[in-house]
């Protein structure tokens, strides 16, 4: 199997280039509806909306754990869905958090703004003055959004095997570039290992953020995930009513089939 991440300036027409390639190499695309819907079925779809691809203000990062609770959730959407494989996911951090993977193609569809500006006039049918507020606003929204979710520079080169400038680029020709890149043979399949990692990493992401929630995730408590249906708890708490009430909540985890309970009860001071 393998995955496609397709990134984009706004007025590249990253997601109608998106969707084509997928189809022309007959994989499933996932867009912003395709991962609600996926969210929806994982119960996480309100809180995966509230992360619309722009980092939360400074105010929701410094006084509320919220933030973090999206940005797990929404990661945990992506990490099951890529375990069904052959998919071309479009934009939302996809391209950093599959990085990893050999069985990945990453690819930044960019332009110059003029030509940005342009395209967006012409599609959206809104004046000169509209359209580069449009490509502002979508620029310092995603370079925020990945700088919170991954302290990354999202226009940072090395995270893409392909750049694609469209300035010059018909429609055609760009989804031809990237359909014959992607067909590459240095792009190894994943195997069964690479979809046990991804089952690991959405349980990981879903035990984090279901924590966080519940105001118990703490320095001293730790998360293992053994296998894709078992989860270790370990560290120190202060009673065995906290104890219960962490793995309580890990209980309530619909993947989480299989709890490790290893906390210690520490009577002690556990200042910081």
């Amino acid at each position: 199997m393998y995955f496609i991440t397709i990134s984009e300036m706004a007025g590249t027409q990253g997601e109608t280039i998106a969707r084509q390639v997928a189809k022309e190499l007959g994989y499933t695309f996932y867009g912003e509806e395709e991962l609600f819907k996926a969210a929806d079925r994982m119960g996480f779809l309100d809180d995966v909306k509230k992360l619309n691809e722009k980092g939360p203000s400074f105010l929701e990062r410094f006084f509320s754990e919220r933030p973090k609770v999206y940005l797990n959730r929404l990661q945990s959407v992506i990490f099951e869905l890529a375990k069904k494989g052959d998919a071309v996911f479009f934009g939302r951090g996809s391209q950093l958090l599959l990085h990893s993977f050999d069985c990945a193609f990453h690819i930044l569809l960019t332009g110059s703004k003029e030509k940005r500006v342009q395209r967006l006039m012409e599609e959206k049918r809104v004046s000169r003055e509209v359209a580069e507020q449009m490509v502002r606003r979508s620029d310092h929204d995603k370079r925020d959004f990945v700088r919170y979710a991954f302290d990354e520079d999202w226009l940072n080169p090395q995270l893409y095997d392909l750049l694609v400038n469209v300035d010059k680029l018909s429609f055609d020709s760009a989804v031809k570039i990237v359909v014959d890149a992607a067909k590459s043979d240095g792009i190894r399949a994943c195997g069964i290992d690479s979809v046990r990692l991804l089952g690991k990493l959405s349980l990981q992401r879903q035990v984090e953020s279901a924590l966080l929630e519940a105001g118990v995730l703490s320095s001293h408590l730790f998360v293992s995930i053994e296998d894709p249906i078992t989860v270790r708890l370990y560290g120190t708490v202060i009673s065995e009513e906290e104890k219960e009430a962490i793995e309580k909540v890990v209980k309530g985890i619909k993947d989480a089939k299989k709890i490790l309970n290893d906390l210690v009860v520490f009577k002690g001071a556990m200042g910081g």
